[in-house]
C-alpha cells in the first residue's frame, strides 16, 4: 500500500482550535499519542470509514475547517468504547460532540440532523407520529395520540419558546447555508 503525501498549508492551520476544545473540557486531548486503539474498538468505524484516530490527529493539528466541515464528524455512535479503551483515557467521544456543537454554530450540519432538528422545531418531536405507530398504539389499547406535543397545542408553544430562547431556532437554520 503505497503512503500518500498530503500537504497541509499554513493558511488551513489554526493554532486556537485544540485550546477551544480542551478548553471546552476535553483536556486530555493533547495526550493523544496516535495509538489507533479508538479507531481499532470503533464499531462506526467497522461498518463506516470513519476513523476516530485521524478526526483526533486533524484536531490536534488545528485542521479546525477540515474538521468541522467534514461529514465523518457525525459518524461517531458516542458509545464510549474508544474511552474505555484508550490507554491515555482520554475522552474522545466528548471531544467529539465538543466538535459537533462547535460545527454546528460554524454552519455545519449533516442535511439528515437538520431535517430532524426541524421537525422537533415544527413537532416537538424528531421523529412525528405517522399512521403505523398510530395503529400500533390503537393495538396496545392506548390513545391514538400521545400525551406529549401532539396532544397539546400549549406544550408545543412551550416546547417551541425553549428552543427560541436557547437560539436552537437560528442555529438550525444557520446551517442552511452550507449545504
Amino acid at each position: 500500500m503505497a503512503i500518500s503525501r498530503e500537504i497541509i498549508d499554513d493558511e488551513d492551520i489554526d493554532p486556537t482550535f485544540v485550546d477551544a476544545i480542551v478548553k471546552a473540557g476535553a483536556d486530555r486531548i493533547r495526550t493523544c499519542i496516535q495509538c489507533g486503539t479508538c479507531s481499532s474498538v470503533c464499531p462506526s468505524g467497522r461498518r463506516t470509514a470513519f476513523r476516530t484516530r485521524e478526526l483526533i490527529r486533524k484536531a490536534l493539528l488545528g485542521l479546525k475547517e477540515e474538521v468541522l466541515s467534514s461529514p465523518d464528524l457525525w459518524l461517531c455512535a458516542t458509545c464510549l468504547t474508544c474511552l474505555e479503551r484508550c490507554p491515555r483515557q482520554i475522552r474522545v467521544t466528548e471531544a467529539i460532540i465538543i466538535m459537533r456543537n462547535m460545527a454546528v454554530a460554524e454552519g455545519y450540519m449533516l442535511p439528515q440532523h437538520r431535517k430532524a432538528s426541524e421537525k422537533l422545531i415544527r413537532t416537538g418531536h424528531a421523529v412525528p407520529l405517522d399512521d403505523a405507530n398510530r395503529e400500533m398504539r390503537r393495538e396496545l389499547g392506548l390513545s391514538e395520540i400521545p400525551p406529549t406535543t401532539h396532544a397539546s397545542e400549549e406544550a408545543l408553544k412551550q416546547v417551541q419558546e425553549i428552543f427560541r430562547r436557547t437560539h436552537f431556532i437560528e442555529l438550525v437554520r444557520k446551517t442552511e447555508e452550507h449545504e
